[in-house]
C-alpha cells in the first residue's frame, strides 16, 4: 500500500483538538492549509473524551472535526486510543493495570497504563476500536489508520505471568525442554511445574539469563498480539486501500521491529535527535535507513519535533534550519510522510513546553514559517520522489534478540552499550558517504556487495549459516567484537565463538575477552581500539592486517582477514573505522555517490535525484561531475561543476537532459 495520498507526500502531524474549544478548530484548518498540511493524525489520546464512561460513545465532536478537516481538503489519519485508558477503566478493573518488576502497580494519571495481557484491556479496547471503525472507515476524510501509540509497555503481573506461561507451553512444549533451555541446573532453578514459572520479577541477585531473554521475546509478541487485534478490526470495516500502521520509538528495546513490520501496511517512526548533538544527523540517518529497510521501501515519519521537546534535561530549539535540513533529510532516505508531534503546541499538560508546528508565538513564529516552507518544498517534491528507492549496496545486520541477550547483568563489561556500538560503525559509513540498509542476519543477503556487523553476541545457527553462505557466494563480511558467541537460547558457544565463524574468520582460539576501561585505548599500530579487545590466536595463513602493540596482548591480532572476510576484535576509533569501512567497500566497488564531499555534507540518491544536504553553519562549495548539468528541484537554480550550499543548506539536484555523464 502507498503512503502518499494523490501523489503528494504525506505533511502534517498529531492534531488534539480536544484540547481547545471548537471555534479554534476552524483557525487551525485555515492555518493548516496555509502551511500545506496534506493530512493530520487525530485520537491518539482521546480515549477518556470519546467513553467518558463504561459503554458511552461520544463521537459527534469527533464527526464534526473530520467534516471540517475533509472540507478544507485535509486528509485524517485516526487512531485508535488505546495507548492510554481513561481513569474509570483502572479504577473499577485494576487487573488493567501493569505492574512493574518489585510488584508495584503502575497507576493512571500518565499514559500508556495498560496491562497487554489483561483480557479486560483487551475487551475494552477491541470495543472502541470496532466502534470508530464501524463509524469512521469510510469517512472521505480517512487516508490511515494509527494503532495505539508507542507500545512500550512491560508488565510483570498475574495476568502476565499466565500469558507468559502460555507462551513458553507453545515454544517448549514440555518443561524438560524449557529445564534445558534456560540452563536451570544452575543455582537450583530447576522448575518442577509450569506454577513455578513466573516473569524475571525483582530477585536477590543476578536473574536468569535465558528467562529474561524469553520474557522479552514474550512481551514483543504479548504487544504485537493486542495490535494485530485493533489491525484487524479496522480492517474489516475500511477499504482495502486505506493502510494500517503503529509507530516505533527507535531502537526501542521491547519491540522486535522485523517481526513487527511484517504485520504493519506503512512502518513510521518517531525520531527526536538533540540539536545540540553535533552526530545529530547521523543518528537521524541511521533511524531512517533502519526504517526503511523494516519497510523495504518508502516509510513515515510519524513523530519529530518542530523545536525542543521537553523530556531532557535542558531542552534546547532547533535553530534557524535544522528543521528543514532534518526534514529532507528523511525524505531522501525514504521517507513519503514527513509529520510532527504536534500541530498546536498545549498550553495545558505534561508536553505544554514540547515544540508544535504552530508554537506558542503563534502564526508569526519563527517555527511556523519554517513549518510552512517545509510543506511548500515537499509539494514541489512530491511527483519527483513519492514512492522511490534509496539504492544501497551495503548491509547493517542488526537483530533485537541479539541485543536482549547482550544486555543482561553479569557480561564482561556494562560499558558496551549495543546501540552505542551500532550507531559508532553506521557513523562510519555516514561520514564515509556510503548509503547502507539494515538487515537481520537471517535475510536474503546477496544483493548486497559489503555486510557489516557492529556486534551480534547472539547468532542462530540460520545465522551463522547465511553468513558463511554469503561470502561464500563472493560477499563481503566485516565484522565487530564478541559476535557469535552465544546460540539462540544464550548458552555459550564451544571455543567462545561458533566454529564456523572463527573458520571464517581465520580465528583459531579465543582465549580471552579483555574490556577496556573509560578512557582506555589500546595501541592497534596506526589506530587507537576503545571500549574491547581479545586475546586472539590466528590460524596459520590468515592476514593480521592490525596487531597489537605492547600490554598483555603485544602482537596478537586486533584485525584479521581470511579472503573476503574481516574480523575486529576492538572497536576502532571513530577517523580508524571509517577509513577501514571506506577502503573495504572501494575493494568491493562500492563507493559514494560523489567523490570529494566537503565534511559535513551528506550526500543521496533517491529515485533520479542527488540530495546534498549540509549539517555544517558556514558556506561550503561541492564539486560536480564534470560535463554534467543540474537543476535543484527546490530553487529552480542550474549548477555545472559545482553548487554552493549555506548554513544548513539542502540541494536536490536532478540531471538536465542535456548533460552526460553520471550522478
Amino acid at each position: 500500500m502507498t503512503i502518499a495520498h494523490e501523489g503528494r507526500l504525506l505533511f502534517g502531524g498529531d492534531y488534539n483538538p480536544e484540547q481547545w474549544p471548537e471555534e479554534v478548530w476552524a483557525d487551525d484548518a485555515r492555518l493548516m492549509k496555509e502551511a500545506g498540511v496534506t493530512s493530520v493524525t487525530v485520537g491518539v489520546f482521546a480515549w477518556a473524551r470519546i467513553e467518558p464512561r463504561p459503554g458511552a460513545r461520544e463521537f459527534g465532536w469527533l464527526d464534526r472535526l473530520l467534516d471540517l478537516l475533509h472540507a478544507h481538503g485535509i486528509g485524517v489519519v485516526l487512531a485508535t486510543p488505546t495507548a492510554s485508558p481513561p481513569p474509570w477503566l483502572g479504577r473499577l478493573h485494576p487487573e488493567t493495570l501493569p505492574r512493574d518488576e518489585d510488584g508495584r502497580t503502575v497507576w493512571w494519571g500518565s499514559r500508556q497504563q495498560f496491562a497487554h495481557s489483561s483480557a479486560v484491556y483487551r475487551r475494552h479496547a477491541a470495543a472502541i476500536t470496532e466502534d470508530l471503525a464501524v463509524r469512521y472507515g469510510r469517512h472521505p476524510a480517512l487516508r490511515m489508520w494509527h494503532i495505539n501509540n508507542e507500545y512500550c509497555t512491560f508488565d510483570y503481573g498475574d495476568e502476565a505471568a499466565r500469558a507468559f506461561r502460555d507462551w513458553l507451553r507453545a515454544k517448549y512444549d514440555t518443561l524438560d525442554a524449557l529445564n534445558a533451555a534456560w540452563g536451570t541446573a544452575f543455582w537450583s532453578q530447576h522448575v518442577e511445574t509450569w506454577e513455578d514459572v513466573i516473569p524475571p520479577r525483582r530477585a536477590q541477585y543476578l536473574r536468569n539469563p535465558a528467562q529474561l531473554l524469553d520474557f522479552r521475546r514474550f512481551t514483543s509478541d504479548a504487544l504485537m498480539e493486542c495490535y494485530v487485534a485493533e489491525r484487524d478490526l479496522v480492517r474489516r470495516h475500511s477499504p482495502a486501500h486505506i493502510p494500517v500502521t503503529t509507530n516505533f520509538m527507535p531502537l526501542w528495546v521491547g519491540q522486535d521491529a522485523w517481526a513487527w513490520a511484517a504485520q504493519e501496511d506503512v512502518v513510521s517512526v518517531d525520531v527526536y535527535p538533540d540539536p545540540r548533538d553535533p552526530l545529530g544527523g547521523q543518528y537521524n540517518a541511521m533511524i531512517a535507513d533502519m526504517t526503511r529497510s523494516q519497510a523495504r521501501g518508502p516509510w513515515m515519519l510519524m513523530e519529530q519535533a518542530a523545536g525542543p521537546v521537553n523530556w531532557r534535561g535542558v531542552n534546547h530549539p532547533k535553530p534557524a534550519g535544522l528543521n528543514r535540513l532534518w526534514s529532507l533529510q528523511a525524505v531522501a532516505r525514504g521517507a513519503d510522510a514527513v509529520c510532527y508531534f504536534q500541530w498546536r503546541q498545549s498550553r495545558q499538560g505534561a508536553e505544554k513546553f514540547h515544540s508544535g508546528m504552530l508554537g506558542h508565538a503563534g502564526e508569526e513564529g519563527r517555527s511556523f514559517a519554517e513549518v510552512k516552507r517545509i510543506g511548500a518544498e515537499l509539494a514541489q517534491l512530491s511527483s519527483e520522489v513519492t514512492g522511490t528507492q534509496v539504492p544501497s549496496q551495503i548491509a547493517v545486520l542488526h537483530d533485537w534478540h541479539s541485543w536482549w541477550a547482550g544486555t543482561q547483568d553479569g557480561r564482561p563489561s556494562t560499558r558496551v552499550v549495543y546501540e552505542d556500538v551500532v550507531r559508532a560503525w553506521h557513523r562510519a559509513l555516514w561520514e564515509a558517504h556510503l548509503t547502507a540498509d539494515f538487515a537481520h542476519p537471517e535475510h536474503d543477503l546477496s544483493a548486497y556487495e559489503v555486510v557489516v556487523v557492529p556486534q551480534l553476541y547472539l547468532l542462530t545457527d540460520a545465522a551463522v549459516e547465511n553468513l558463511v553462505a554469503y561470502v561464500r557466494g563472493g560477499g563481503t563480511l566485516v565484522c565487530g567484537f564478541f559476535t557469535g558467541t552465544a546460540d539462540a537460547d544464550d548458552r555459550v558457544r564451544p571455543g567462545g565463538m561458533d566454529a564456523r565463524l572463527r573458520e571464517l574468520f581465520g580465528i583459531r582460539t579465543v582465549h580471552e575477552w579483555w574490556p577496556l576501561e573509560d578512557r582506555e585505548t589500546v595501541d592497534c599500530g596506526e589506530f587507537a581500539g576503545t571500549l574491547w579487545s581479545e586475546e586472539l590466536t590466528a590460524a596459520p595463513g590468515v592476514e593480521v592486517v592490525a596487531a597489537y602493540r605492547g600490554g598483555d596482548l603485544d602482537g596478537l591480532p586486533a584485525v584479521l582477514r581470511r579472503g573476503r572476510a574481516w574480523y575486529l576484535s576492538t572497536l576502532p576509533e571513530p577517523p580508524a573505522l571509517r577509513s577501514l569501512l571506506a577502503n573495504v567497500a572501494a575493494g568491493a566497488d562500492v563507493r559514494p555517490p560523489l567523490s570529494g564531499l566537503p565534511a559535513g555534507v551528506e550526500a543521496v540518491r533517491r529515485g533520479g535525484l542527488l540530495f546534498l544536504l549540509h549539517h555544517g553553519r558556514g558556506d561550503v562549495t561541492v564539486t560536480l561531475p564534470d560535463g554534467t548539468a543540474y537543476r535543484d528541484v527546490l530553487s529552480g537554480a542550474a549548477h555545472t561543476g559545482s553548487v554552493t550550499l549555506g548554513r544548513f543548506g539542502v540541494a536536490v539536484l536532478a540531471r538536465e537532459a542535456r548533460g552526460h555523464g553520471a550522478a
